[in-house]
């Protein structure tokens, strides 16, 4: 039986709920959506919680009503505002020289411990970028080698309590228990990047109303993050200044005639703030200089997080522009100009079955790579907000736990979909027996639970 889940994007401007339904075949459908502008939150954070859970209920009860699904759980994303980045490490002796999922989980918490993590702030990813076995770097997946030593480098994204603590009271306020959160930016690449850019180095630039989020890749996992609170919201600000005029007047300027391409000396006719009876004629000429300069200043920001990630020189794939802010006439040329020679790709959200038109845009990115997420499109290896390792290869674990068991039989690696769901169902009636084995057998449990427990002193 398939298996239902709904992905909450909790942006600046707006709301959106997807929800998608897990096949048995593990392909992905999009069955509900529902979106609603955004109150209570200011550059990705909850200001009021009230009116924030107000917002999230009305987008989930949309969702639910197209869905005809009554879902109690969601993942959640989380803005990189006020979030702090560290990198650690950890190293652990392998006690029977092959590397299974437990040395690995190990080695993981380890790195976690080691850092230097503020009593204010708490783990969302831990997100290991280079196992090293022995003297061997940049190990790829080190599950099932022979080592005697297992070292990892871990990129390590935290938030302040307080705003996680928020975001849970607000999804909750809106009937909604949260399963697990996911940083944004995180999030968005999940559902842009293809593995060949991850592999060669990449930055994804998330720009959204009231802010743009950078995460760069580079070997598969995130190695940095930082977070700018400037978006498209500030566009419509300086226009409204700029223009003495209303601030609904300066959006829809800036969505009709918004361009970065070369100025027009056309006349629009706009109301003058205040005085909203009398109009004024402007060129949009002067409308593109006043977003010109906004937009450059911003990838000028930008442009400059890369160069202190010290990342620059790894970006073989280039930068991947998305988010609605990236939907600006002319956006990827001045991108191109300010980042230099790096190449720029403007992304919209992977193809998912039942995936509405309207759902298609860029600024979906994150809540499509939500989705993506729960069906384990993370990185190999994980520490999610909820303290747990979460691996791509579950069934590998499976594998080594029951070889442990009983190895008296060997289940052979499944090396195609179809056959990852048989080995499945027969690594669950393998447990079962094992269990019933365990109940029927006393004395071997307490040498077994010795056994892994002086297995864990080394």
């Amino acid at each position: 039986m398939g298996k239902t889940i709904l992905a909450i994007d909790v942006g600046s401007t707006k709301i959106c709920a997807i929800i998608a339904q897990i096949n048995d075949d593990n392909s992905i459908a999009i069955i509900g959506a529902g979106i609603n502008k955004a109150q209570g939150l200011k550059k990705g954070s909850i200001t009021n919680i009230d009116l924030a859970a107000k917002s999230i209920r009305t987008a989930v009860s949309d969702a639910k009503r197209v869905s005809d699904s009554d879902i109690k759980t969601a993942i959640v994303s989380i803005s990189g505002a006020y979030t702090k980045s560290v990198n650690s490490n950890g190293i652990v002796n392998i006690p029977n020289k092959e590397i299974s999922f437990k040395e690995i989980e190990r080695v993981m918490q380890t790195s976690l411990y080691n850092a230097n993590i503020p009593n204010e702030y708490e783990v969302l990813h831990a997100l290991p970028f280079n196992f090293k076995v022995d003297d061997q770097d940049f190990i790829e997946d080190p599950l099932g080698m022979n080592a005697s030593r297992l070292e990892v480098e871990t990129h390590i994204i935290t938030t302040q309590k307080s705003n996680l603590n928020n975001l849970r009271k607000a999804v909750r306020g809106a009937g909604i228990e949260v399963e697990n959160i996911v940083l944004n930016g995180y999030a968005a690449s999940i559902a842009t990047l293809n593995e060949d850019e991850k592999e060669l180095g990449v930055a994804v630039i998330d720009m959204g109303g009231s802010s743009s989020n950078i995460t760069i890749h580079s070997g598969n996992s995130i190695k940095y993050n930082e977070f700018l609170g400037v978006g498209s919201n500030h566009i419509t600000s300086d226009l409204s200044m700029a223009l003495h005029t209303p601030l609904n007047i300066a959006d829809s300027i800036k969505l009709d005639h918004g361009s970065l391409l070369t100025p027009s000396n056309d006349l629009i006719e706009i109301p003058i703030i205040g005085d909203e009876e009398n109009t004024h004629e402007v060129s949009l000429e002067i409308v593109q200089n006043v977003i010109f300069a906004r937009v450059e200043e911003t990838l000028m920001i930008l442009a400059q997080f890369i160069e202190n990630s010290g990342l620059k020189d790894q970006l073989g794939a280039g930068i991947v522009l998305t988010g609605g802010f990236s939907k600006m006439e002319g956006i990827r040329e001045l991108a191109v100009a300010t980042f230099g020679s790096i190449p720029v790709r403007l992304a919209k959200p992977k193809e998912i079955d039942g995936l509405f038109e309207n759902l298609r845009g860029p600024e979906y990115s994150t809540t499509i790579g939500l989705i993506m997420y729960t069906h384990s499109s993370f990185t190999p290896y994980e520490i999610d907000v909820n303290k747990r390792v979460r691996h791509v290869n579950e069934i590998s674990a499976q594998e080594i736990s029951v070889d442990f068991l009983n190895q008296t039989e060997e289940i052979p690696m499944a090396t195609h979909h179809d056959e990852r769901q048989e080995t499945m169902v027969s690594l669950e009636s393998k447990m079962v027996s094992i269990e019933s084995k365990k109940e029927t057998n006393n004395e071997n449990n307490v040498l077994n639970k010795f056994k892994n427990w002086a297995t864990q002193l080394f």
